[in-house]
C-alpha cells in the first residue's frame, strides 16, 4: 500500500521506516530536509513539500500526520483539506485532543474526506517491536487502512476502538495511566535509595524484579536500563515535562465526576518537578518555623545554612508552641 507520512521525527521516521521493512510505499515530507534524506536513503520517496506530497499519491489517497499536537498539527490539516479530494483519507497519529478530531473530521466530511485517529504508543522502541495501536473512525476508512496498521503494529497490537475521537481519548487515559505508573515507580526507588543503612543496589533490585515480580512490566525493564549506567543516571536533571495527554486526562476526570487521584497527584508531581526554588515549599517551610520553632533554610553567600528564629511563646490560641 502506498501512503504519505507528514512529520519525521522521532516517532514518524521510524514509523516510515516500519512501513517500507512490511513492503509498503511511503512518500515522506518533513521541513527538515535531514530528515526526508534520511528516509529517502532507507527507501521512501522524497516530498519537498505537501503538494507534492500528495501529487505522488494515487487516489484514494492516505496522509499520515505525526506532528505535535495543537497549531502544527491543525494547520496541516487545514492546509491537506485544500489539496485532498473526495475519498481521500487524513490519519492524525499525533497525541492530539479528541476533541479537535471530532471537530475536524466533522468539517472534513463536507469535502467527502475521511479523518482517522490513531493514537500511537511504543516511541523509540516501535521501529523494532512495533506500536499499540488505538483508532479511531468510520469503518469504511479503517478497514482500507487496515494492512498499514497491521504493519505497524506487533501481533495483536492494533484495534479499532470506535468512531472517530475514540483512538485519541483512548491514547489520552492510556498517558494519564503512564503517569501514575511512571510514578509510583519513581517513588518507590526514591525510597529504596534513601535507605542508606543497608547499601541497597538499586540497579539489582529493578533487574531482580522483572523476574517473577507481581510489578514487573516493560516501564521496570526500561528502569533497569536507566539504572545501568550510574554515572550517566547521576547526570540527569530531574525536570518532567508533561505533554498535555495527563492534563487532558485529569480535565476528563473532573468533568465526569470519575475519581482519579493517583492520575492526578502524578500530574502536579511533574509540575513539582520544575520548581527547584518552590515558593510553596519556602511558605511551608516558613509556617513551620512560625508555628513550631522549625529550623528553615537560607542562602547565604551561595551557600544553604540551617536558620532558626525565635519561637513564639504561644500559639495563636494562647497554648504553648508547638513541638510538631
Amino acid at each position: 500500500m502506498k501512503i504519505g507520512m507528514v512529520g519525521l521525527g522521532r516517532m514518524g521516521a521510524n514509523m516510515s521506516l516500519r512501513l517500507i521493512q512490511k513492503g509498503h510505499e511511503v512518500v515522506a515530507y518533513d521541513r527538515n530536509q535531514e530528515a526526508v534524506d534520511g528516509v529517502r536513503s532507507e527507501g521512501a520517496r522524497g516530498a519537498g513539500s505537501l503538494d507534492e506530497l500528495v501529487r505522488a499519491l494515487e487516489p484514494p489517497r492516505a496522509v499520515w500526520l505525526m506532528l505535535p499536537a495543537g497549531d502544527p498539527t491543525e494547520h496541516t490539516i487545514a492546509d491537506l483539506e485544500g489539496l485532498l479530494d473526495s475519498g481521500d483519507t487524513i490519519v492524525d497519529g499525533g497525541n492530539s485532543n479528541f476533541h479537535y478530531a471530532i471537530e475536524d473530521a466533522g468539517r472534513l466530511a463536507q469535502k467527502g474526506i475521511a479523518f482517522v485517529d490513531a493514537g500511537v504508543s511504543g516511541g523509540v522502541w516501535g521501529l523494532k517491536n512495533g506500536y499499540c495501536l488505538m483508532v479511531g473512525g468510520d469503518a469504511e476508512p479503517v478497514e482500507r487502512l487496515e494492512p498499514v496498521f497491521v504493519a505497524l503494529a506487533p501481533e495483536s497490537g492494533y484495534a479499532h476502538v470506535g468512531p472517530v475521537g475514540a483512538g485519541h481519548f483512548v491514547k489520552m487515559v492510556h498517558n494519564g495511566i503512564e503517569y501514575g505508573l511512571l510514578q509510583a515507580y519513581a517513588e518507590g526507588f526514591a525510597l529504596l535509595n534513601a535507605a542508606d543503612e543497608f547499601e541497597l543496589d538499586i540497579h539489582q533490585i529493578a533487574d531482580l524484579w522483572r523476574y517473577g515480580s507481581v510489578v514487573r512490566s516493560w516501564l521496570l525493564d526500561l528502569t533497569e536500563l536507566a539504572l545501568a549506567n550510574k554515572d550517566e543516571f547521576s547526570h540527569i536533571k530531574g525536570y518532567v515535562e508533561d505533554s498535555g495527554e495527563g492534563r487532558w486526562t485529569v480535565e476528563e476526570a473532573i468533568n465526569r465526576a470519575v475519581p482519579a487521584p493517583v492520575l492526578t497527584v502524578s500530574l502536579f508531581e511533574r509540575f513539582a518537578s520544575r520548581q527547584p526554588d518552590s515558593f510553596a515549599a519556602k511558605i511551608v517551610a516558613a509556617l513551620r518555623n512560625q508555628f513550631g520553632g522549625h529550623k528553615f533554610f537560607e542562602e547565604s553567600a551561595g551557600a544553604e545554612v540551617a536558620a532558626q528564629q525565635q519561637a513564639p511563646d504561644a500559639d495563636a490560641a494562647g497554648e504553648p508552641a508547638a513541638a510538631s
